[in-house]
């Protein structure tokens, strides 16, 4: 990867090390990362398992595990890294979008290390921080670029023309795409987190077998996952008998269908450079060898994170801490917890 040259330094920066922290939803995350792109510790908590017999996560059930399992996370990130707290530039945080108990437990937790270790503190959007999430692996990609960013809570096309200049693009009118996977994956009895068991049974079910709708692919860049939800529901009602792994393999060739042609067709309006994918639902196979081969078509670079880095991390925390830091400077230890948060744009 090309070194980060003195002038693109934030003052006071040494090392270029950033401490990472997540806690937006059910993954306590950690990581050290040098300029926004040599990923030197990374780790993650699952709290899977916890939420599993409930279908989804349980916003208390959350809370109380990041406060138990924070420190300790931070604390293997560190030595992983082999770095102290005297070897940092700053400490980023998520402090939204995501669940107000949790993201309260990540940000208390990373203003305390910033004052212990006498570091400035950089509040990180976790929308924003998935953008990044590209090139920790593949290091400087080529702008202007179009990413999908798909998980269980958003479904939005952001056209990137540089680091910290975003346009959204399109959004979801009304369920995220993992909401889909989820709720499809409940009603059919495939358990929890959807995305994965759906694509496992799909393996062996017939993609054809069901003509399910694709709503909107031909209609602006916005994103509806509903009327297929409820598609499938109705579907399975109506044909008890109907092979799971065919309606499973059906639904999710719908869903890549609406989400591939929307990033296609917004690539080539925007006339990008490159597409990237974003996200818990760019962890999905079919989705990224369809979207490698539309771009491929096109003549388009394509940056694929890892699935490590599809789920959330803090890796991709830190990333977009570093990038926040050269442009804006530290945050105040007042930085609230914000639920909502928008991606800036």
């Amino acid at each position: 990867m090309s070194p980060v040259s003195e002038q693109e330094r934030p003052t006071g920066a040494t090392r270029g090390l950033i401490l990472g922290i997540e806690t937006s939803c059910d993954e306590t995350a950690a990581a050290v990362v040098a300029f926004g792109e040599d990923v030197l510790s990374s780790v993650v908590s699952s709290q899977v398992d916890l939420h599993a017999r409930f279908g989804g996560v349980v916003p208390e059930i959350a809370s109380r595990a990041h406060l138990e399992l924070l420190i300790p996370v931070v604390a293997q990130a560190m030595v992983e890294a082999g770095v102290s707290g005297a070897d940092l530039d700053a400490v980023a945080v998520t402090h939204g979008p995501g669940l107000i108990g949790a993201l309260l437990v990540g940000l208390s937790g990373a203003k305390g290390l910033a004052l212990a270790w006498d570091l400035p503190l950089i509040g990180v959007n976790h929308l924003e921080a998935h953008l990044y999430a590209a090139q920790l692996e593949h290091g400087r990609i080529a702008f202007p670029q179009m990413v999908l960013l798909v998980s269980g809570g958003h479904t939005q096309l952001v056209a990137v023309a540089a680091p910290g200049e975003y346009e959204l693009v399109g959004g979801t009118v009304d369920d995220a795409a993992g909401e889909a996977f989820d709720k499809v994956a409940r009603f059919l009895g495939l358990g929890y987190p959807g995305g994965p068991a759906i694509e496992e049974i799909a393996r062996s079910g017939d993609p054809q077998a069901i003509d399910f709708p694709r709503a909107m692919v031909h209609s602006g860049f916005d994103f509806s996952f509903s009327g297929l939800k409820t598609a499938v529901i109705n579907h399975v009602r109506r044909y008890p008998e109907a092979a799971t792994e065919d309606v499973a393999a059906s639904f999710q060739a719908a869903a890549v269908d609406v989400l591939a042609l929307k990033l296609e067709r917004a690539a080539a309006e925007y006339d990008v450079a490159s597409v990237a994918l974003a996200g818990g639902v760019a962890a999905n196979t079919p989705l990224r060898q369809r979207v490698a081969l539309d771009a491929e078509l096109a003549g388009l670079g394509c940056s694929l994170p890892g699935r490590t880095y599809c789920t959330d991390n803090a890796a991709m925390v830190a990333a977009a801490g570093w990038h926040r830091f050269r442009s804006d400077g530290p945050s105040g230890l007042d930085l609230p917890a914000v639920p909502g948060l928008r991606l800036p744009v």
